[in-house]
């Protein structure tokens, strides 16, 4: 294992001020970035951002790809509107991951991730069936583009995450490990889960959260450190089974507190890398 440490970065939006936005991470010690990439965005405004990132010496660890219609962060709503689950919106968002792949390779970024949504656990499901073959088929063009394809957890336990991996079937699959996701949508211990699928393990989102305290509404969010996974022994076992992608904080609020809960998110990881 490399004793070079992981970076340290942070999962942002697309700001419309591109370079005052990387500036102002880069100012804060952060090293890298996960760009929130909106669905069919620009090949023009994507080498605005690679020129800023470049010129404030951060890196893109993935491009994290929007899709376009609704996605309803809820246990009630979320299965029929978030992913590739949802057989109505399926290809035009098989469109819109090509293209993201296409755009990752055009700035030299290693990788698009996204949510595939709330994918059956019951293999032989028809909307199964239906996801695996869109993300094959995403995952293909991906190949052809020279990027890989990686997808955020949370919405499937970790073993039919694995499945899914294994039923794809193409070489350039990974893993964006949200373990505050495992939490939040109640469907595992993020250390445990790496006993799982911890090998595909590619990016990060360093993000803490509960468990779900009813059966409609995910688990909170906390600020790294308040919540329930445990990063001084995530991290290590991360490293362990070779992971040496980069930890990238989120926190899903805006304004100042967010910021002061990135810096105190940056402490705490700092020993950890």
């Amino acid at each position: 294992m490399s004793d070079e440490k992981l970076k340290i970065g942070v999962m942002t939006r697309l700001h419309d001020d591109i370079d005052g936005h990387m500036r102002q991470i880069a100012e804060m010690g952060l090293q890298c970035v996960q760009i929130q990439w909106p669905a069919f965005a620009s090949l023009e405004r994507a080498r605005e951002l690679k020129a800023a990132v470049d010129r404030y010496g951060l890196t893109i660890a993935t491009l994290w790809a929007g899709l376009p219609g609704p996605a309803v962060w809820n246990f009630v709503d979320g299965p029929v509107t978030i992913g590739l689950v949802p057989p109505e919106y399926r290809f035009e968002r098989v469109k819109a991951l090509q293209h993201a792949a296409q755009i990752a390779s055009a700035i030299g970024v290693p990788s698009i991730t996204t949510h595939c949504g709330f994918i059956p656990s019951n293999p032989r499901d028809p909307l199964y069936i239906g996801t695996v073959i869109a993300i094959r088929q995403v995952a293909q063009a991906c190949q052809a583009a020279g990027v890989e394809f990686w997808f955020e957890t949370g919405q499937e336990t970790p073993v039919t995450l694995l499945r899914t991996i294994e039923d794809v079937g193409t070489d350039n699959l990974g893993i964006n490990l949200d373990p505050a996701n495992l939490l939040m949508y109640g469907n595992g211990n993020p250390i445990d889960a790496l006993d799982v699928f911890g090998k595909y393990v590619k990016g990060t989102h360093c993000k803490d959260g509960e468990y779900p305290t009813d059966g409609r509404e995910l688990g909170k969010e906390k600020p790294l450190g308040e919540g329930r996974v445990n990063f001084p022994v995530l991290i290590p076992k991360l490293k362990s089974l070779g992971f040496r992608g980069d930890l990238v904080i989120e926190r899903e609020i805006s304004g100042p507190q967010q910021i002061e809960d990135i810096k105190r998110a940056m402490a705490i990881l700092e020993p950890l890398r």
